[in-house]
């Protein structure tokens, strides 16, 4: 059974949380402060987590970010939640390693929907320790990159979407399928946003971002062949 952590300062919210989860067949163990959750995590780690962005001892996106840096939370999936609704803010969210998002109020329904499909798609994520094309090398265990030989640089999402290309390298991606895997979300400006992504990883992989290719109307692929 999935134990679900979820770290949010409003008992009422953290209450509904906890509640509807258990009834969907998953336990729950509730923090309202990042001190006693990072105690927690530390003795045991969750199969999700909710991550409420305001906190009263910390910041939500710093949480996560810590989260990231700590080998046995590195690939912890999480649900940022927010009240916050700009798309920038999202973005923000998602560009430091959250795996999807909702916002306050939310109904309980999509709560449940959208921690089912994030659990889906972490179980089957394959996982490779080593990836190579071209001068591009990537090694999953350190979180790391590196473009002949010197560290690339990348934000976390820019690094999901590199190890996805990389990892289907010669095959198209879809569109569609890379929002599904690494954003995991439908919001107004995806396309932006994933086009916006490309852009940047291109730019800091240097002469090594013309592997990424786009094919007009369905993805992008990353091929070390010329044509």
């Amino acid at each position: 059974m999935a134990t679900i952590y979820i770290l949010e300062d409003d008992l009422n919210i953290q209450e509904i949380e906890a509640y509807a989860l258990k009834n969907s067949g998953y336990q729950t163990e509730g923090f309202d402060n990042a001190r006693e959750f990072f105690k927690k995590v530390s003795e045991r780690v969750p199969s999700l987590l909710l991550l409420d962005i305001m906190l009263p001892d910390a910041d939500g996106l710093d949480v996560l970010r810590k989260l990231r840096s700590i080998p046995e939370t590195k690939k912890l999936p999480i649900i940022l939640v927010t009240a916050k609704t700009s798309e920038i803010d999202k973005v923000k969210g998602l560009d430091v390693g959250a795996d999807d998002y909702i916002t306050k109020p939310f109904g309980i329904m999509e709560l449940i929907s959208r921690v089912k499909a994030l659990l889906r798609r972490s179980a089957y994520v394959e996982e490779k320790k080593f990836l190579t094309l071209g001068n591009v090398f990537m090694d999953d265990e350190k979180h790391a990159v590196y473009v002949s030989d010197q560290v690339c640089e990348l934000t976390y999402k820019e690094y999901e979407l590199l190890k996805l290309l990389m990892s289907n390298a010669e095959i198209v991606t879809a569109r569609d399928t890379i929002m599904e895997r690494i954003w995991g979300i439908d919001f107004e400006g995806e396309s932006r946003t994933l086009d916006m992504h490309i852009k940047t990883l291109r730019k800091k992989l240097g002469e090594a971002g013309s592997m990424i290719k786009t094919v007009r109307n369905v993805g992008y692929i990353m091929s070390d062949k010329e044509n």
